[in-house]
Order: C-alpha cells, then structure tokens, then sequence
C-alpha cells in the first residue's frame, strides 16, 4: 500500500516542494525514513507513532518505509511530522486520498498536537510557485503564510483538524491575513527629544536615515553615542511591502518572527555584543543560518565599542557592505543571504577614552592609543560614509528644560528626501543613495561649476580613494535631497566632505 502527501523544506531562504512518500508492505515491522533526514526528521518517527495512538488510529503493524524526494536534499526539523502521519493514515486507508494540489507541514506532538515551525513563509512562497492551491499549517504560522497571494491557507491546532477537514466532518475556516494596523508593534522606540546638544551628530544620522548611509561615531565614554544609535529606527521610514517580506524570510527561517504574527513592519535593529565570532555576524554553520548582518537587513546593525569587536569579525563586513549579499559555502552547498543594512559603529577615541577631550586628561601612551586605533581597518573605514566626532555635552544644554526636537518632526523630512529618491529611482531597484551604483552616479549626481571645482581641490588635497569619491558624491546627493535640491551644490559637497576628515585626524599619521 503506498500513498503520495505533499510538503515543503527550505534551503538558507528558498523553499522547495517535497514530496512525502508511505509504503507499507510486508516483513517485520519496521520504521524507517530515507531521503536525507537529519536527526530531528528521524525522530518524527516516534511521535508520529504516539499521535496516532492517542488520537484513536489504527498504527500499521507492517513495514513502513518513508521517503522524502527529492532524495538528494537535506530535510531538516520537525516540519515533516505531519505530512508522514497523513501518508500512513492514507497508506493504510484509514483516510481517503489526500488532494494532489494541497501541502501540508507542522511538528506533531505525542498527543496529535500541531506546533509551530520555522521558515513557514518561504515555503509558502514556494508553494505558490510550484502550483498548490492549498497550505496547512500550525496555527502559530497560519497568519505569516497567509501573506502569501494566491494560497488558501488552513491553520490548525491538531492533526486530527487535518483528518476531519480531508473527510469533510468539519471544515476548517481558511486563515485570512492581518488587517492594516493589525501587525505586531514595532516596540517602544526612545525619541530624539531626549537627546539634548549634539546638534552635528543628530545631523548626521538624519542625513544617514535620509540616504541609508553608513555611520561612525567616536567620542568619549558618556556623550551619548549609544543613546543617539538606538534612536535612529525612530526616524527611518517604515519598510515597504518588498522590504517586508526580504526581511521576515530571514527571520522566518532564524525562527524569530513573533508567533501568530505577519510580517515584519517595523526595521530591524541589532546590536550584538562585541564579543560575537565572526560566524555569528556574517551567518553560517553545517546548515548555513543567517548571521546579524542578515538579521539587520534593511535595518541596521549597531556595533557599540568598535575596537572591541574581534578583527575577523569587523573584517568579514567588508563585502556584504559593498554587495548587499553574504555566500555561505559548504561542503553541502553555497547559500546566499541578504545583507542591505545601514552599519551605525560607536567608540572612543583611544583605550581610556579621553583623547582629545577638551577638561579631562589622557592616560594613554602614544603605542597604546596607535595600537587601540588600528584594530578598525583603513578598508572598513573607507566603506564607512559618515565619520562624526561627538563632543561632550556642555552643562547648560544639560540642565535645559527645552526638549530637542522630536523623531517625529525628523522623519517628515527623512520621509520626504527617501520619496524623492524613489521617484528618481523608479524601475531601477535602487531604494536610497547608499546603494547607488558608480555607473548612475554622473546622471543622479549633478553638480554645479562651482561644487565640482570644490569637489576636485577635495579629492587632490585629502587623496580620497574612487571609493570615497563615490560616497562623498552619495552623501551630497542626500544632503540635497532633504533640502529639495535637484542640482548639488558647493554648500552641500562642503558639508559632506566634512563627515571623511576623522579618519584623517586620527588615523592618517599612524
């Protein structure tokens, strides 16, 4: 006896269809699963013989062989329980044919629970794709999946649902997707009104959100540059549909997107700890995952204590800065991952943290502050557009009672200047100014006689690299667009070049 149930798998973030294959035949009883299953997939094998006693099946006494095809691709996780109880109930004709257009996934428990599992929405998307019309899922993954376009999506809380719905005794209600303003909250974001002084450093990360702008701030302990990067997602606008669904696939299948929730609406903000390996940042592992560089995608990724950070790790973000993408290989096979993220460093200037301060005295020697600098590389550096110098705060700012001015009042104008590169843009793919490419940069930055003059005395006195050109051009643009500018001019090539000259002041004689 041999039955045929539909599933899906994924792979890094693309699904595929599997199909999930039952034969029982005779000899002496027996369990197994062939197809490439890991360990967590073979142990379906007992709980799918517990579910079905307690939910009042008859359990073959025969031979059972399982395949999951195509057989030459890893299957992973428990996705796989339910679709093999369906195949053995159908297989021993305790249910009528299952619906050749249908796919079915969960992790069932020992009593016929269905649980939730990871990377439901690019399976969805996968079944979309291959032509199944119907996807049941755990109820925890029923509103994620339902995003999907053009796919009934049944949730259901327990196996014996899926059988009573297959043999029409009770018909399971599809899952409808969120309603506008229904979507998880994107948590309490601190607000830029309680940030008092730092009016260049609050400048900067406006014209970073406004562009998507890489951004380093170095200053002493306490002048608050942790505080002004963890209110940066308080003015970055909301992620459009597109960018949504990139960025919940990723978080699907990291298996950190909210239970019964959608997608994601609000920009992911990470900030691991500086002593995160290199593997953990860029992704990986014997079935490659997504690191933080992914996790941050189209959000940001927040390094506090640059310097801290193991060399390997900082180094690793020099290519998923300049390609948007990171390729994991393995001996498995190579999986991609996307990595747009606005990168946002913090540290001090030297290891106690008082270089250059204006009352306080340095007590580093010279070796120490030269070796304490060179642990952020000139390359990682270069890729970094926005270098900003955060002062201490002098007391009467302090003591004010004048709250500075609101993210909300900022994010009109990063909403604004982000509208009007969308509308320049448009059809290209191109989402900001960072990820302008060199060969649009003539047509989407023009200069007037005088900002090219000036731009030119720049680049021959600081000895700017083509890759510094490129980003002090992509900062100008943004400086122009929040100011309604179509033509950059003098003034906003002056104030761009003002963010690359820290690298000069603190590591050009070292």
């Amino acid at each position: 006896m041999y039955a045929q149930v539909n599933s899906l798998g994924v792979w890094a973030l693309e699904g595929f269809v599997v199909r999930v294959e039952a034969d029982l035949s005779g000899g002496l009883p027996q369990f197994s699963i062939v197809g490439l299953p890991d360990s967590a997939v073979k142990e379906s094998t007992d709980r799918v013989r517990s579910a079905l006693k307690n939910l009042g099946f008859t359990y073959p006494v025969s031979r059972i062989t399982v395949n999951l095809a195509p057989a030459d691709v890893r299957k992973t996780g428990p996705v796989y329980d339910l679709p093999i109880l369906l195949a053995l109930l159908a297989a021993s004709g305790q249910v009528p044919g299952v619906p050749a257009d249908s796919a079915f996934l969960g992790e069932v428990s020992l009593d016929g629970a269905v649980r939730g599992v990871n990377g439901v929405l690019p399976m969805a998307l996968a079944a979309r794709q291959a032509g199944l019309r119907q996807l049941f899922v755990p109820s925890a993954n029923a509103q994620e999946a339902a995003v999907v376009e053009g796919l009934t999506v049944y949730g259901v809380s327990g196996a014996g649902q899926v059988v009573d719905h297959l043999t029409g005794k009770a018909v399971l209600p599809p899952a409808a997707p969120l309603a506008p303003g229904q979507e998880a909250p994107g948590g309490n974001v601190p607000d830029f009104a309680d940030v008092r002084g730092q009016l260049e450093a609050r400048r900067a990360l406006e014209i970073a959100a406004a562009g998507g702008h890489n951004v380093l701030m170095i200053g002493a302990p306490g002048t608050g540059k942790s505080m002004l990067a963890k209110r940066l997602p308080g003015i970055l606008p909301p992620l459009t549909a597109a960018e949504a669904i990139e960025t919940s696939k990723v978080y699907s299948v990291a298996g950190l997107l909210p239970r019964g929730g959608a997608l994601l609406t609000h920009r992911p903000f990470r900030a691991p700890h500086h002593s995160v390996s290199a593997t953990a940042l860029s992704g990986g592992g014997s079935f490659p995952r997504p690191g933080e560089v992914s996790l941050a995608h189209n959000g940001v990724l927040f390094l506090d204590e640059l310097p801290e950070f193991p060399r390997d790790a900082l180094e690793i973000l020099r290519q998923p800065l300049e390609d948007g993408t990171v390729t994991i290989s393995r001996v498995s096979g190579s999986a991609r991952f996307p990595c747009r993220f606005m990168l946002v460093a913090a540290m001090n200037p030297c290891p106690c943290g008082y270089y250059g301060h204006p009352t306080r005295q340095c007590t580093c020697t010279q070796y120490a502050i030269d070796r304490y600098l060179q642990k952020v590389s000139g390359p990682l550096l270069d890729r970094i557009d926005l270098h900003v110098e955060v002062m201490p705060v002098e007391y009467e700012a302090l003591a004010s009672s004048r709250a500075g001015e609101s993210s909300a009042a900022i994010l009109k104008r990063v909403t604004a200047a982000r509208a009007r590169q969308q509308q320049r843009y448009a059809g290209t793919g191109i989402a900001c100014n960072a990820y302008l490419p060199s060969a649009m940069l003539r047509s989407a930055c023009r200069l007037t006689p005088e900002a090219g003059r000036m731009l030119k005395s720049v680049f021959e006195a600081m000895g700017l690299s083509a890759r510094a050109y490129d980003r002090v051009l992509k900062v100008s643009r943004t400086i122009a667009d929040l100011e309604g500018a179509e033509v950059i001019s003098a003034a906003h090539v002056s104030e761009a070049v003002q963010y690359r000259s820290l690298d000069r002041k603190y590591w050009a004689a070292r």
